[in-house]
């Protein structure tokens, strides 16, 4: 599916419609322009073109009859611009998930698919309700691209509602995990350093993966991330950059292996998370990265500051901290409103005038 267009046949041109749709035409110089089929490996298209070569009338039969089955469609997606400018992480999984489709009904004509047929595969992937909403987004990517290019009329991926997922993801570090963590990995050693990078910065594991000093001026660090795009600047503490003078790192990539060579964010979690499992800590990278979002939130950042060194591109992702962090707050603040209340209302008051005759008792005393 990856493989390159081969290109066209003799007098063959295209043209793109005003919705970005390819059409492709036969024409010698300057004479008139009969319409082809769109796909140039089908039959119809051969038997079209060969019948423009010969001077033959093109049957709109013929050149309505288009191969559009989902592996067709697959492939003109992954031939398009849309799917160069994703991500290579985006386009490295949603392959996966196409790959399954092809494999599975790759022949099925990509109109007739439904709703239906959308949301049972979903139900398919439902024992893991992440990955089921991935590939619902990958599919609905899909058909947006090809509703847009009139491959299909519907997009059927419209209306299929995501999946449930009742947990919260990777778990954040606690207090304990960093103790174990610390004591079992201590200042000067590789483990350590990326301990403590990820934990100050937040940064993810594709980018952790990338800083070098040529990303640094002084404290600061100032990266655009490997998912978004989206600019990130963190200021590292002191602490980190005296374990940084005291570690070995490279020069490109601050945190290297053992042979001092760069790390994908691959091999770098799956080192990460053994290192952890030799401290005791059943965690992984990304929890570190939720610890730091939590921490942030709670020392009273803000939606915007959360985006701003964290990479998210929507207030949805950031309210996540923030809302839990506020709500901690005001639930502090206002069990000390009860208190005070009740403490008052249960209180005993003395009654009125008690003190003025107080006053007369006092004064006959004397």
């Amino acid at each position: 599916m990856s493989t390159m267009p081969k290109p066209l046949p003799l007098y063959v041109v295209k043209e793109k419609s005003r919705h970005g749709r390819t059409k492709l035409f036969f024409r010698i110089g300057k004479g008139p322009r009969i319409r082809l089929p769109d796909d140039p490996l089908s039959k119809a298209f051969k038997l079209a073109y060969k019948a423009a070569v010969a001077g033959q009338h093109v049957e709109t039969t013929i050149v309505d009859e288009r191969v559009r089955s989902l592996r067709w469609l697959v492939q003109r997606y992954m031939e398009s611009a849309e799917w160069s400018g994703l991500a290579t992480a985006t386009r490295k999984q949603r392959g996966l998930f196409f790959r399954q489709i092809v494999d599975a009904s790759g022949n099925v004509d990509c109109r007739t698919v439904t709703s239906r047929d959308i949301h049972n595969a979903l139900e398919r992937r439902k024992t893991t309700p992440a990955l089921a909403n991935n590939f619902l987004k990958s599919m609905s990517a899909l058909f947006k691209w090809a509703l847009a290019q009139e491959h299909v009329g519907v997009d059927p991926t419209v209306g299929v509602k995501r999946l449930r997922n009742k947990s919260d993801g990777y778990p954040a570090w606690t207090d304990e995990d960093i103790q174990r963590f610390t004591s079992r990995w201590p200042a000067g050693t590789r483990e350590r350093l990326a301990f403590e990078m990820l934990l100050v910065s937040g940064l993810r594991r594709s980018d952790i993966v990338r800083v070098g000093r040529q990303h640094m001026t002084k404290a600061v660090v100032r990266i655009r991330t490997a998912k978004t795009g989206t600019p990130v600047t963190v200021e590292l503490s002191d602490r980190v950059l005296k374990l940084i003078d005291e570690t070995q790192t490279g020069d490109l990539s601050i945190i290297v292996g053992k042979k001092g060579k760069p790390l994908t964010k691959e091999s770098f979690g799956n080192w990460f998370r053994e290192v952890c499992r030799a401290a005791g800590v059943q965690k992984s990278a990304h929890g570190l990265r939720k610890l730091s979002a939590t921490i942030a939130a709670n020392a009273g950042a803000t939606t915007y500051q959360l985006m701003a060194q964290f990479g998210w591109v929507t207030t949805q992702q950031a309210e996540i901290y923030t809302k839990g962090a506020d709500r901690e707050r005001l639930g502090i603040v206002t069990s000390r409103l009860v208190s005070e209340q009740i403490e008052f209302i249960t209180t005993p008051h003395p009654e009125e005038g008690a003190g003025s005759s107080g006053e007369k008792r006092s004064r006959s005393g004397r």
